[in-house]
């Protein structure tokens, strides 16, 4: 392993700021083309994170990246499916992913981030990206509207390092994203959750044992995820409105366990379990930026935007985005062109497809059954389990947006339009205030 305090070149060609699965990613597909990949990682892996189910189509991604081997032999429970439970306690049907492309893809994992994490990191690592952990960027330096560098603190000291371009995937922190003012947040997922983590508790059998479920809560204020782990763990958060979950209500411990007793399905399959960490709460404010590159920089990741967890899509949109800035950073690298245009050239088809799934998020929140929609429309069970492997980036799976509208009485359905001008800066900067862990991390 590389010593992070180890002297680094002032002058690689990409410097990759942030270390997590966007990061690796985009960092490890540079390098896989020849080019210097420096990263800068302000912790030190293992860190906790939360984000712990994949689905299908991140198998593509990694492939790319030569994980799957490691992934195929690691401890990670086994996923080959996604099921919903209504509020009232109706279970709809599994949506099996080999059942709709019978090929490898469609069985992933459900994986402790602070492992996979550091298992992507080693492996951008291995394919000679140059990694610094405990290195901090302050800064991305501009001269004339243009990235030309970055200011790194270290233990040797601060200095600058100048690469060619420089990728921002710093998550929720958007160092380039807020210093240039672009975060737009979401107008309608203004989402929080708070969780823990239980051992013992009820797992299913067989092939189901790895299934994500989501629970609907009664009133339908939100949903539960309930995700097996190894270690015979199982994460179980709560996702509702912000200020019906944080507004007015006593401790994370004490808003949990009201919600969980309020919700039987949750109830059952905790009640023989031990609790085993503290409890956690975060924000779940979506947004996205109004750039995606500019002269010199690209963003990836949560660096870029952020889309409410309810159908396990964060590590994907990393890992695509990643993906899909990687090819065009390389590209650019190799033609002399790092404008604006060619580092972003992927932005309207990634964005496309951030709105697909969006959009069903939406649906959900909207009053969407699963289970309904299937009954009515079998022959569209395909095109919906589809998106929720993943499959963002197609056409064809836009025939299932038609049929959910048919199912709404007329006016009934809420607004769910996203609406680039609005600002909710004030009440996502309350949220940070609010939001203290409480009790230790796993």
């Amino acid at each position: 392993m590389q010593d992070s305090t180890a002297s680094f070149k002032s002058h690689p060609d990409v410097v990759v700021i942030g270390g997590g699965p966007a990061g690796s990613t985009v960092s490890t597909l540079i390098a896989q083309r020849g080019y210097r990949v420096q990263l800068f990682e302000r912790e030190r892996f293992p860190r906790f994170h939360i984000g712990e189910s994949l689905i299908p189509e991140t198998y593509w991604v990694l492939q790319r990246l030569n994980m799957l081997d490691k992934l195929k032999r690691s401890h990670f429970v086994r996923k080959h499916s996604v099921q919903f439970v209504s509020a009232n306690g109706r279970h709809s049907a599994p949506f099996y992913f080999s059942e709709n492309k019978p090929h490898e893809c469609s069985q992933t994992w459900q994986v402790v981030r602070s492992e996979f994490d550091q298992m992507m990191l080693e492996n951008a690592r291995e394919h000679g990206v140059e990694v610094h952990e405990g290195a901090r960027v302050l800064d991305v330096l501009f001269e004339d509207n243009r990235a030309v560098g970055v200011k790194v603190q270290s233990p040797e000291g601060v200095r600058e390092v100048r690469p060619r371009v420089v990728v921002d995937a710093t998550g929720q922190s958007g160092l380039i994203q807020n210093k240039l003012k672009l975060r737009i947040w979401d107008p309608v997922l203004n989402k929080g959750a708070i969780w823990t983590y239980w051992e013992g508790a009820y797992r299913d059998l067989g092939r189901d044992e790895g299934a994500t479920i989501v629970i609907q809560t009664p009133g339908k204020q939100g949903w539960f995820w309930y995700i097996p782990l190894h270690q015979d763990r199982v994460s179980v958060g709560v996702v509702a409105p912000f200020d019906y979950l944080f507004q007015r209500r006593g401790k994370h411990e004490e808003t949990y366990n009201e919600e969980v007793e309020q919700c039987p399905v949750v109830k059952d399959r905790v009640s023989g379990a031990r609790r085993v960490t503290g409890y956690f709460a975060t924000k779940d404010y979506s947004y996205r930026s109004r750039e995606v590159s500019g002269d010199g920089w690209v963003l990836v990741g949560d660096a870029f935007g952020f889309l409410d967890p309810l159908y396990s899509s964060g590590v994907l949109l990393a890992l695509r985005s990643g993906e899909m800035a990687a090819d065009a950073v390389a590209d650019g690298l190799q033609a002399g062109d790092l404008s604006a245009a060619q580092l972003g050239r992927w932005g309207g088809a990634f964005n496309k497809g951030v709105d697909r799934m969006r959009r069903l998020v939406c649906e959900y929140y909207n009053g969407f059954s699963f289970g309904n929609f299937v009954r009515n429309y079998p022959e569209l069970k395909g095109k919906v389990t589809d998106l929720l492997i993943g499959d963002l980036f197609s056409d064809r799976v836009d025939a299932v947006w038609e049929p959910m509208e048919s199912l709404y009485a007329s006016g009934a359905r809420p607004p769910s339009a996203w609406d680039s001008g609005t600002d909710l800066e004030i009440s996502a900067t309350k949220a940070n205030e609010l939001l203290l862990p409480d009790g230790p991390r796993p």
